[in-house]
């Protein structure tokens, strides 16, 4: 099950974090996630919305440049080493993480993380057969 991510790309001055968020929100977005990387020049804001198509389209009527990407929401044993152990099978497989970050709900006693990889298929593919949960994108955005 792969969830829908937008990707923003932001010049790294004053204000424009509060654009994003203001134009969303008169909108009707809800965020559920969001990761920030900077560098001195630009940002990218990678956001789980409750409506993506919506997001996607507003922002682009804002100025943004933004792209919609596939990423995976996996619910992690919210105890010592439950990461660890999911980072392990994917190691095992040889599946590569190129990037991920928490989701701040928890979820049955679990955290979830939201992962993308370089290869989405496989990498659902190893998590089911080593019986990890993966969140569909209808229970994550109503979390």
């Amino acid at each position: 099950m792969k969830v829908e991510q937008i990707s923003i790309f932001i010049e790294n001055k004053s204000g424009r974090l509060a654009e994003v968020a203001r134009v969303l929100g008169e909108k009707g977005v809800n965020i559920r996630a969001l990761s920030l990387a900077d560098t001195s020049d630009f940002g990218i804001l990678r956001l789980l919305v409750d409506n993506t198509d919506i997001a996607q389209t507003t922002l682009k009527e804002n100025g943004f440049t933004v792209n919609k990407t596939e990423v995976v929401a996996v619910e992690v044993p919210d105890e010592p080493g439950g990461l660890c152990n999911i980072l392990q099978v994917l190691d095992d497989a040889q599946v590569n993480v190129e990037y991920m970050y928490a989701f701040v709900e928890r979820n049955a006693g679990n955290a979830v993380i939201i992962f993308r990889f370089d290869d989405v298929d496989n990498a659902i593919a190893v998590l089911n057969e080593k019986g990890v949960s993966i969140l569909s994108g209808e229970k994550l955005y109503s979390l």
